[in-house]
This record gives structure tokens, C-alpha cells and sequence, in this order.
């Protein structure tokens, strides 16, 4: 299946082999969109690499760039160290990410088990206001390239936050409970997915699954709570666990983590101070100190980690992303094996992959 087929979310090829359409073997095969991120980023400068992490998960640009901020930053020691408001703004939007992500990613999943596009467009329209949101300060609603090291490129303009706020306080909890309500109870939803693609929680640990995909087989593990960056240890949130690790459980989850991302905006927006957005001065060219670091984040996909070694000049001397979208395919197998075809689809669409990600 694939890479030219519309259920593989991009060009991804699955090399199945049934017996009749019973899947006795699955094996992801990548590569057709491999883009040399990491050998393109020893090339940049350090600034110069931010656009181009945007493109990795192409629906998380500010996750991707926080993720990277963090990892230079540690590198930097205290002259990168973000001010107050700065710090703030990133978990805002982080969290927004994370939101708009997992909307799209719910609408999909069921586009794939042939609800086809309601609930999809139900989803996109609050994704669609977020967007709005990364637009108005960064200029640009996809690639956003809005994280600098110490800070983000720009202040917040004036009545961002009052509309942030009133898309937090006053709709998204409405709009999470109208796809929780039309959709987790639905019958023909919970005959595709319970007990499909069902994936231990010693399995999901053994592979290195993360995000979703690993607190739906019931490991509490979430980067904001385990190693807590930023200032995520400000805010109370909960890490929702699924119980039975199967389909159903990856949807659902994406609903908890919704919930709990508009509690820690619902905290945020209320708590912002005022202040500068950038530690110095703003510069067109860094000096980062050899050494090597590791930065990582929750993104909406799990966790997204950049190790970078650095030996004194302009640009990385190593590079290298760990991409959750990647590492969640390698237990696409065992998830499959015993089901029909037509599961495939929906347990690879509960996966959540991009495969800018995946290919890098």
C-alpha cells in the first residue's frame, strides 16, 4: 500500500503480506520524501536552521522550534536564558500546537475509518482560529519561525491576547466536548476501534513510542512532567493513560490532552506578565560555545528531541533529530499482525504521522 495511497497520510509505502485480509506481515518502508534535514542543518548557522525545522512536523512548526531553541540554549548557558514573558508565550504556543494537532489528527483518523470529511471540518475550524492566532504574531500560520535562542523573534500584538483568551476561556472547552460527544459514543466509531491494533504497555516501552501512542498503553510519560522544561512545572495539568492500548484509546487520549492543554492556557494567558521577549539584543549571527546538548520536547506526537554538537564555528558540527513520528512506525507491525487490511488504515491514522517527520 502506498506510497501513492491517499490512507498513508503522504508518501509512506506499507509492504503487507496477507492471507486473504488477514495481515500476517507489515513492514513500513520510508525514504520517498527524505529531504537531508540533518546534513542541511550542519550547513546552516544556527539562526538559519529555525525555518527549517518548521517543515519537520509541518502541522507543529512552534513545537519544533521550541524543542531546538532548548537544545542551543543549553548550550549558550545564561546569556540565552528567556525572559519571563518570553517563557510564557512559548508554553502558549506550544499548547496551541498541541491543540490544532491533535484536532486535525482526530478529524482524520476518523476520515480514515470512512466518516468521511465531517468531522474532519469540524475539527479544521477551531485548527483554522489558532492558525489565525500564529498568523497575527509571527506572520505566517504554518511555518512560523517564530522561536529565537533567549526568547521569540516579537512581542505579542496589542489585543492578541484578548482574542487568544476568548478562544481559550469561551470556546475550545464547547468545541472538545461536541466532538467527544458526536463521536466517542458512536457506535460504528467503537466497532472499528476497540480492541483494534491493540499495543501493550511492554511493547509500546520496548519500541520507544512516545506521545499518544505510549500513554494510550498506560505509561504516564509526558517530557512536562518527567523533565520539566521551560516553565511547564508552573501549571497543574494532568497526564491522561489509556488502559487497553487499542485504537479507541489513541483517539481518546487526544481528547484528555486537549482538555488539559486549554487548563495549562487557561493558566498562562491569566498569568502573563509584562516585559521584554528576548534575552540582549536582537542578532543575525550567533556565537554558540563547542559542546554538545540535547533538547527535548512534548510535542503533540511525543517526543521530539534535538542533539546538536557544537565546535565553536558558525554552524553545528552534528546535528541530529529524534522524531517521534519516525520511532512510533517501528511498532506499526505488531499492532497489525491478526487484523484485516482495512484495520491498517485506521491503526496507522491512530498513529498520527507526518512524514516530513518521518523522513526528515
Amino acid at each position: 500500500m502506498g506510497p501513492q495511497h491517499p490512507s498513508t497520510h503522504g508518501v509512506f509505502r506499507m509492504n503487507v503480506r496477507l492471507d486473504g485480509e488477514t495481515i500476517v506481515g507489515l513492514k513500513p518502508v520510508m525514504g520517498y520524501m527524505h529531504r537531508n534535514h540533518e546534513k542541511i542543518g550542519e550547513r546552516n548557522t544556527f539562526l538559519m536552521n529555525f525555518p527549517f525545522t518548521d517543515r519537520l512536523d509541518y502541522l507543529t512548526s512552534m513545537g519544533n522550534n521550541f524543542g531546538y531553541a532548548l537544545a542551543i540554549e543549553q548550550l549558550m548557558g545564561d546569556e540565552a536564558k528567556p525572559p519571563e514573558r518570553a517563557e510564557y508565550i512559548r508554553v502558549i504556543m506550544a499548547e496551541l500546537t498541541r491543540v490544532a494537532s491533535h484536532m486535525w489528527s482526530v478529524g482524520f483518523l476518523l476520515n480514515d475509518l470512512g466518516a468521511f470529511f465531517t468531522p474532519a471540518l469540524y475539527a479544521i475550524e477551531e485548527r483554522e482560529l489558532i492558525l489565525d492566532l500564529f498568523e497575527w504574531a509571527s506572520g505566517s500560520r504554518m511555518m512560523c519561525n517564530y522561536f529565537r535562542f533567549g526568547g521569540v523573534a516579537a512581542d505579542l500584538p496589542p489585543g492578541w491576547l484578548d482574542r487568544c483568551r476568548a478562544i481559550v476561556e469561551d470556546r475550545l472547552d464547547r468545541k472538545i466536548d461536541e466532538l467527544d460527544r458526536y463521536l466517542s459514543g458512536n457506535e460504528i466509531l467503537l466497532d472499528r476501534t476497540k480492541g483494534v491494533g491493540v499495543l501493550s504497555a511492554e511493547d509500546a516501552v520496548g519500541y520507544s513510542t512516545g506521545g499518544p501512542v505510549l500513554r494510550a498503553s498506560g505509561v504516564a510519560y509526558d517530557v512536562r512532567r518527567a523533565a520539566p522544561y521551560g516553565i511547564y512545572d508552573r501549571f497543574e495539568f494532568a497526564v491522561p493513560t489509556g488502559r487497553a492500548g487499542d485504537l479507541y484509546d489513541r483517539y481518546y487520549i487526544r481528547i484528555l490532552e486537549m482538555r488539559e492543554s486549554v487548563r495549562i492556557l487557561k493558566q498562562a494567558v491569566r498569568k502573563i506578565p509584562e516585559g521584554p521577549v528576548l534575552a540582549g539584543k536582537k542578532s543575525y549571527q550567533i556565537k554558540v560555545p563547542a559542546g554538545e546538548a540535547y533538547g527535548r520536547v512534548e510535542n503533540p506526537k511525543g517526543e521530539l528531541g534535538f542533539y546538536v554538537v557544537a565546535d565553536g564555528s558558525a554552524a553545528a558540527y552534528r546535528y541530529h533529530v529524534r522524531s517521534p513520528s519516525f520511532i512510533n512506525l517501528t511498532a506499526l507491525e505488531r499492532m497489525c499482525l491478526g487484523r484485516t487490511i482495512a484495520d491498517v488504515v485506521g491503526i496507522l491514522g491512530s498513529l498520527d504521522i507526518v512524514l516530513g517527520e518521518v523522513d526528515r
